[in-house]
């Protein structure tokens, strides 16, 4: 994605895209401060949110808190699903780009009832119908998006949850880094895309994104539907060597980020010799398969990788003569509260 040459820089998702750098760059850890010795008392924290407002910034602050072992409890679910559960001893951080999406102001007008006491927000709208159901409520600092698809909210939304856990844990690191990464950041975004590597995403079939359950290719396989029209199938770990392989076929393209080495050879039997699809992989090594390198940011490589799939998408969508912006069905604000 060169955002400097046309046609790339006439859309507002690209500019999106591009201002993450400086996001990252500008973030502020500390301001999760206010809330963080609220939930390390309370031993556990529920996120929540509907789409890519929950998906990477939870998923992602979940992942790194299991990996360094810490002892806080934590759990996402999508807003309707969460209206099912005994939340009462919760801390709850919903996540809502405009305020007014109808699940989590749902789940939020029920806890109120009820009394709950540990309620956040965290939109990109101030004075939203979220933030003022909320105990404590925050604004990104991103600015308004110019396309439909979310990009640019996402990266602060995850940078906020990773700050979170980092400070109820008393580990932060994240203000240190955010320079570095934010330039790990730009070079996904930025570098060139290998011209036999985007050919075959354009004529793909079906876009299958695998990966771990960190919210990457998770959102992914939502932005490819938004922005090159494609249908698009998220592959949880090694689901893609489980049974799912009975119906891809050859025109499909699996988008592998970051492989399981030890996984590799199944991955070339069962989908590249048996199948007869391509396997594409996005990581910080060379690996079997045609591979999109991307700067090593260690446990910050989530970031690095969602930006190296948002360049493979534009691209695709470029390459089809898609308008990025404007999506014929969807909606910036998905399902919108009224009542």
């Amino acid at each position: 994605m060169q955002a400097n040459q046309a046609p790339y820089s006439n859309f507002g998702l690209v500019q999106d895209m591009l201002e993450t750098v400086n996001v990252i760059r500008t973030f502020d850890p500390a301001v999760v401060e206010p809330i963080a010795g609220a939930i390390r008392d309370a031993g556990r924290l529920f996120f929540t949110g509907e789409g890519s407002s929950r998906l990477f910034p939870s998923k992602s602050a979940i992942q790194h808190s299991r990996r360094q072992g810490w002892p806080l409890v934590l759990h996402t679910e999508a807003g309707r699903q969460a209206q099912e559960y005994r939340l009462d001893s919760w801390p709850i951080l919903a996540m809502s780009n405009s305020g007014r999406t109808a699940e989590v102001i749902r789940l939020y007008n029920g806890l109120t009832a009820s009394g709950h006491g540990n309620l956040y927000s965290l939109t990109a709208a101030a004075n939203s119908q979220l933030e003022g159901l909320a105990n404590q409520g925050f604004v990104l600092k991103c600015g308004k998006e110019g396309a439909v698809a979310a990009t640019k909210s996402v990266i602060e939304q995850a940078l906020f949850c990773r700050a979170l856990v980092e400070a109820i844990a008393g580990q932060q690191t994240l203000k240190s880094r955010l320079g570095e990464l934010a330039g790990m950041v730009e070079t996904a975004l930025t570098q060139p895309i290998p011209a036999e590597v985007a050919d075959g995403l354009t004529k793909a079939g079906t876009l299958y994104l695998a990966g771990r359950n960190d919210g990457v290719a998770e959102e992914l396989a939502l932005k490819a539907n938004e922005i090159t029209r494609k249908r698009s199938d998220y592959l949880e770990g090694t689901y893609a060597v489980h049974g799912i392989e009975e119906v891809m076929d050859a025109s499909d393209v699996v988008v592998w980020i970051n492989p399981y080495p030890e996984s590799e050879t199944k991955f070339q039997d069962v989908l590249v010799n048996g199948v007869g699809l391509t396997v594409i992989a996005i990581s910080p090594r060379e690996t079997p398969f045609p591979t999109i390198r991307i700067p090593d940011a260690g446990d910050l490589s989530g970031f690095v990788e969602l930006a190296a799939g948002w360049n493979l998408l534009v691209e695709i969508g470029i390459r089809l003569g898609i308008n990025l912006d404007k999506p014929q069905r969807a909606r910036k604000v998905g399902n919108e509260f009224v009542g």
